[in-house]
């Protein structure tokens, strides 16, 4: 899971310094890596290891001219990491493109190793956009320069989706000076397109979440449909090119922990989803006749909207027990467990005065290895809790995901092959409960009947892509090879 932004501004403007504003708006999607590519007639790249602040100085953004250009932050997958993968990537022949994406491809490892090769094609990364890149580029090769801009961009859109499998978005910038975006077929990864009206005229911005647009004055026009292609001239309209049919089914992880709370995915609010996530739990708390607690303490941060809906349908009071150090990064989203287990100690301190004597339910957005499970419940245990009550607003993850989101194999889940109640003995809870499945998608629809369906394939096993759960012996020999 990346974040990426694309701005076309008005001619004759360098817009490199707001797009690092932007990729700062977007930097709780990816702490492993950045950059930004801008274009004046040439490309000009800076890209790096590391937080966003750390990479860009002032001498970078002097150099980063153009009016046109696309950034990254990078969040690594398995068999990812290091500067060579960080993005965004571009070519100059045939054609002039560059390009970022946020997703992951299931036949990233056939197209390196196998097919690429065949028609002479090396790539010098693990980073799947570049194989994205090349197919991008392959396809605009089956059209003629003089073809109309509408007709190349869709055929080489169309050879993406032909010969790349899984789950992307991405944003990218043509040489003949043109901002162009796509989602893929199913519509997993999120794709939002913008609009900022100035004095002068128009300028177009595509994201990977609209949070991105608010600090930097752009207006949310839509989110890109499944299989659709967005480009636009500077100071033209953008064109929408609808190139796949088919279900659109966005990822529901992004609504439980991935999104910011002020972004909008797909017409729906991420903060008021998750504040349904909590009404649905605290309804389903009641249904299984659960214990009343003393107080509902949040999980800081994704968890803290659906813990207060949750607190006020029970009438129960809500309290921060927790401290978070906003210093270290989303532990679900670092590089491997270690480095997880270092920083939970470091991220929350209690406030012992919340859990002294007091029955305390716990809420966080999900539980994956149950390892950051136990060691809060500890904290609060030692912090004087007299019973502790944990509640999850999504699901038993028992699945990998194959899409980008590095979340574990099939045997380092803790919910896999085991009940709630086995759970609930390893993470030290009195109680404990998971938000039924139903639940969770129905509080996620609510508001917005297109989406008739979501990407829930971590909670059921179920993938939308065909060769998505083949794709997941891949990572697992990976991740074994790793631990050797």
């Amino acid at each position: 899971m990346c974040g990426f932004i694309g701005i076309a501004g008005l001619p004759g403007r360098d817009i490199a310094p707001e797009l690092y504003e932007g990729l700062i708006a977007l930097q709780h999607r990816g702490q492993d890596a950045a950059g930004i590519l801008s274009f004046d007639g040439a490309f000009h790249l800076r890209k790096g290891e590391g937080m966003v602040r750390d990479i860009f100085s002032a001498a970078d953004m002097a150099r980063l001219k153009g009016n046109l250009a696309v950034g990254h932050v990078r969040y690594p997958t398995v068999g990812g990491g290091g500067s060579q993968d960080a993005q965004p990537f571009y070519i100059n022949y045939p054609f002039g493109v560059g390009m970022a994406h946020n997703g992951n491809l299931t036949n990233f490892v056939d197209l390196k190793e196998a097919q690429f090769p065949k028609e002479n094609i090396c790539l010098e990364s693990s980073c799947d956009v570049e194989a994205i890149l090349y197919a991008f580029a392959m396809g605009l090769q089956r059209t003629l320069r003089k073809d109309p801009l509408e007709h190349r961009i869709r055929t080489a859109v169309e050879n993406v989706f032909e010969r790349v499998k899984g789950a992307y978005s991405v944003g990218g910038v043509l040489a003949e000076g043109v901002l162009f975006g796509f989602r893929d077929p199913s519509g997993i990864k999120p794709c939002i397109v913008g609009r900022r009206v100035t004095e002068e005229g128009e300028e177009w911005a595509v994201a990977s979440e609209s949070v991105a647009f608010d600090v930097l004055g752009f207006e949310k026009v839509r989110d890109l449909e499944n299989g659709e292609a967005f480009f636009v001239v500077p100071g033209q309209e953008p064109r929408f090119v609808r190139v796949a049919e088919g279900p659109h089914t966005p990822c529901i992880f992004e609504l439980v922990y991935f999104a910011r709370p002020d972004s909008f995915l797909d017409g729906i609010s991420v903060y008021k989803a998750r504040q349904r996530f909590g009404e649905a739990l605290a309804r389903q708390w009641r249904d299984e006749g659960a214990p009343t607690p003393d107080v509902v303490i949040p999980i800081p941060d994704s968890a803290r909207d659906a813990a207060l809906s949750m607190a006020l349908e029970l009438g129960v009071p809500y309290r921060e027990g927790f401290i978070k150090n906003r210093y270290v990064g989303r532990t679900f989203i670092m590089p491997n467990q270690a480095a997880r287990q270092d920083s939970i100690r470091r991220k929350l301190n209690p406030i012992p005065i919340e859990f002294e004597g007091r029955r305390v339910l716990l809420v966080d957005d999900s539980i994956v290895r149950g390892n950051t499970s136990r060691k809060i419940v500890e904290t609060a245990r030692r912090a004087g809790a007299k019973e502790i009550y944990f509640a999850s607003t999504s699901p038993p993850l028992i699945s990998p995901c194959p899409y980008g989101i590095d979340m574990a194999t099939r045997e380092d889940f803790v919910a896999r092959g085991r009940t709630v109640e086995e759970v609930r003995e390893l993470i030290g809870a009195d109680y404990l409960t998971y938000l039924e499945l139903d639940r969770m998608v129905e509080a996620a629809q609510a508001p917005n009947g297109e989406v008739e369906g979501f990407c829930t394939g971590c909670f059921t096993g179920r993938y939308p892509t065909e060769d998505a759960a083949a794709s997941l012996d891949v990572i697992a020999a990976e991740r074994a090879a790793m631990r050797v």
